[in-house]
C-alpha cells in the first residue's frame, strides 16, 4: 500500500515532465535504495533538509583521520549546504547504477558521486556546472607489451565498472572498431578494477584518467597507456525535473568557489599526482631549507625540548604538511604550518593554528603523543614511522592496518610490513572488513615515506641540537 502511495504522489508531482526511463529507474530503485527513503523528496525550496547521494570512495567522501568524513565531494557538499541553509543529509550508496536509480526516482536533490556529463546521461537527468574534466584511459601492466590505441585491445579481456561512463564510451568507440569487445565488472569502485588488471584477470582497464592516478599509487604493476576521446566533464547530477532555484543556487556557488581560489584548492589537495621524491621535490626542498628553515628553526627546536623529538624529524614533517608555510590552509578546516585539524587544535590547546609557534609546538606534542599510544613493543624507528602515518591517517585507521596485517601472517609492529597493508585500505575488499572503514593510507605511507627522506637530508645538513636541559622534563609533565 505505502508502495502504491508513493507510486501516485510521484506521479501527481511530475507528470508534467515524468518519462518512461524515469518511472522505471524510481521502481528499480526501492529495493536497494537506503531504508529511510520513504517517499521521493520535497521540492528544494520547500524542504528543510538537502538530500545528496553520492558514495563511499577515494575520489567522493571517506573517513577522515579525526573520525569525520572527508573526501572531494564531501567538501564541496559540505560548503554548498552551508550556503543554502539547509540541515544535510548524505546517504551512501555502493554503485553508480544504485546512485542513478534512485536520483531519476526523485529521492535525492542531487547526486554528488563524480559523474560525467554524458550523452545517455543527459537525456534522463540534468547536470550542473563542471568542477572537473577527465580523460578515458587504458590501464595495464608496464612489464606487458604497451597498447597504442583502441584497436590493440582487440582480442585481449578489457573491463570497465559497469554502470559507468566509461562503457558508455566504449560502446561509442566500438561503431568505429566492431571487434573491440569488453566485460561490464558489477564493482563497487575502481580500485576492485584494477586488482582484476594487477592480479592478471583482466589485460587491460579503462576509467577515468584522474581516478587511475590516485589509485595506481596501491598498484606498482598498474600504468596508463594512453588516453582516449574527448575530456568529460564531471558535475553534480539532478533529477530531470530539478527546480530553477537548485540549479541557479549551483550555478552561482561553483561560480563563486571557482572564483576565490577554493575549487583550485579542492584539485590539488585530493588530486594533485602525490609520489616519492624527485629531483623537483628536492631542489624545491633545499632551497626553502636556506630561506625559509631559519626563520623556524628555533621554534623547532623549542618542541624538541619539550618532546623529546628530533628537531629535524619536526622540521620535515611540517615541510611535508605545508611547506613551511604557517599560513596554509585547507578548504575542510585543516591549517597552518604542521596543518592541524581544529579537533586536534583544541585537544592541544592552540587558540591560534595560523601562530606559527603554537602550530609547531602542538603538532609536534601530538606526534609524540601518537608514539605514546602505540604498543610499548614497537621499537624505534618503527615506532616513529608509525606515528607518522597515523598523523596522516588518523590512529582509528592505523590500527586498522594492523589488523589487516595480523590477517595476512604479516608482521602488525613492522613498518616494512605496515606500509604493505596500509593501502589495503582504500580497497573495498579490506576495508569493508575493518571497524573505520576507507581510508588513503596509501597517502600514508607517502607522507612517512617523504618525511623519511627529508629528515635523512636534513640529518646531513643541519646539526643535532643539544638542549642544556633535559629534554624529556618538560614532556613528563604535561
Amino acid at each position: 500500500m505505502l508502495l502504491f502511495f508513493n507510486i501516485r504522489w510521484y506521479w501527481k508531482r511530475h507528470s508534467h515532465s515524468i518519462s518512461v526511463w524515469a518511472l522505471t529507474t524510481f521502481l528499480i530503485a526501492l529495493p536497494s535504495c537506503d531504508p529511510g527513503f520513504e517517499r521521493p523528496v520535497l521540492p528544494f525550496e520547500m524542504a528543510d533538509e538537502l538530500v545528496v547521494l553520492t558514495r563511499n570512495s577515494p575520489t567522493t567522501r571517506y573517513v577522515g583521520p579525526d573520525g569525520e568524513h572527508v573526501g572531494f565531494e564531501q567538501d564541496l557538499i559540505d560548503l554548498f549546504a552551508r550556503e543554502t541553509g539547509k540541515k544535510l543529509r548524505i546517504v551512501e550508496l555502493k554503485k553508480l547504477p544504485d546512485i542513478l536509480s534512485a536520483l531519476g526516482g526523485g529521492f535525492a536533490h542531487f547526486a554528488a558521486a563524480g559523474l560525467s556529463v554524458t550523452p545517455e546521461r543527459e537525456e534522463a537527468l540534468v547536470f550542473g556546472p563542471s568542477y572537473l574534466s577527465a580523460r578515458k584511459a587504458v590501464a595495464y601492466d608496464p612489464d606487458r607489451r604497451r597498447p597504442r590505441n583502441l584497436a590493440d585491445l582487440v582480442g585481449h579481456r578489457v573491463g570497465v565498472l559497469a554502470g559507468s561512463s566509461s562503457a558508455e564510451q566504449l560502446r561509442a568507440e566500438a561503431r568505429a572498431i566492431p571487434a573491440l569487445s569488453w566485460q561490464e565488472v558489477h564493482a563497487a569502485d575502481i580500485d576492485e578494477l584494477l586488482e582484476r588488471l594487477s592480479k592478471g584477470k583482466l589485460d587491460f582497464a579503462i576509467a577515468d584518467s584522474h581516478m587511475i592516478e590516485l589509485a595506481r599509487n596501491f598498484y606498482p604493476n598498474v600504468g596508463i597507456a594512453f588516453t582516449f576521446g574527448a575530456p568529460e566533464q564531471l558535475a553534480w547530477a539532478m533529477p530531470r525535473d530539478a527546480e530553477p532555484a537548485l540549479t541557479e543556487q549551483m550555478q552561482a556557488f561553483f561560480g563563486r568557489i571557482e572564483a576565490d581560489g577554493t575549487l583550485h584548492m579542492l584539485h590539488d589537495r585530493y588530486f594533485g599526482h602525490i609520489r616519492r621524491l624527485d629531483r623537483g621535490d628536492i631542489a624545491a626542498f633545499l632551497a626553502r631549507r636556506q630561506t625559509l628553515l631559519p626563520r623556524y628553526a628555533p621554534m623547532f627546536k623549542e618542541a624538541q625540548e619539550l618532546t623529546g623529538l628530533d628537531w629535524r624529524l619536526i622540521a620535515a614533517l611540517g615541510f611535508q604538511e605545508s611547506h613551511w608555510n604557517p599560513t596554509a590552509t585547507s578548504p575542510t578546516g585543516v591549517r597552518g604550518l604542521m596543518m592541524l585539524t581544529g579537533a586536534t587544535a583544541d585537544r592541544m590547546g592552540v587558540t591560534n593554528r595560523l601562530d606559527a609557534h603554537q602550530n609547531i609546538i602542538a603538532g609536534a606534542r601530538y606526534l609524540q603523543l601518537l608514539k605514546d599510544t602505540l604498543p610499548a613493543r614497537i621499537p624505534e624507528p618503527d615506532r616513529t614511522w608509525f606515528a607518522l602515518a597515523a598523523y596522516n591517517v588518523g590512529y582509528g585507521h592505523l590500527e586498522d592496518a594492523r589488523i589487516l596485517a595480523q590477517r595476512r601472517g604479516l608482521n602488525a609492529d613492522s613498518w616494512v610490513d605496515l606500509r604493505k597493508t596500509l593501502p589495503l585500505l582504500a580497497r573495498s575488499e579490506y576495508y569493508k572488513t575493518v571497524r573505520r572503514g576507507f581510508a588513503r593510507g596509501g597517502e600514508a605511507v607517502i607522507l612517512t615515506e617523504n618525511v623519511r627522506n627529508y629528515y635523512d637530508i636534513l640529518q646531513r645538513f643541519e646539526e643535532p641540537y643539544r638542549p642544556l636541559f633535559s629534554t624529556f622534563t618538560a614532556h613528563m609533565e604535561q
